[in-house]
């Protein structure tokens, strides 16, 4: 039997509180970085080419910046808020370079509920280890609780 919607719906706008956080972290593989670059038709050979990034300033290939855009995704939609929660904006600044081989490590925090306009602010941060690699502010439209 198929799950309702309402089985499959992350946190409703009532049941989110400031503070509440949520984390997923994936070790990246150098298939994941090929598969990025053709799903995005990001081919800058910073990412691909191993040669070309060594005469780079980050001396080897480095994962796409916005590769930890899409973990912050991945932890939205599965987790908090969860599914049925539609992206709305993301602002974030790139600290260091995630490289393969590394794990990355996503997190949302809720920083701010607005009930009238039913959107969550959270901050996005993600780290490798200790190093924080992306950080900044997005924001989400969450479901009220059906009646």
């Amino acid at each position: 039997m198929m799950p309702t919607p309402q089985e499959l719906h992350g946190y409703y706008l009532e049941d989110l509180e400031v503070g509440m956080s949520e984390t997923f972290a994936k070790t990246v593989s150098e298939s994941d970085v090929n598969l990025f670059a053709e799903i995005s038709g990001d081919n800058n050979p910073v990412h691909l080419d191993e040669e070309y990034a060594k005469q780079t300033p980050f001396g080897g290939r480095i994962v796409h910046g916005m590769f930890s855009a899409a973990l912050i995704s991945a932890v939205a939609g599965t987790r908090l808020p969860g599914p049925g929660c539609i992206y709305i904006g993301q602002q974030i600044k790139f600290k260091a370079p995630i490289r393969i081989g590394d794990t990355a490590r996503a997190t949302i925090t809720v920083t701010d509920i607005n009930t009238r306009r039913k959107w969550v602010v959270c901050r996005t941060d993600v780290h490798v280890g200790d190093k924080l690699v992306a950080t900044g502010e997005a924001t989400f439209m969450v479901d009220s609780r059906p009646a």
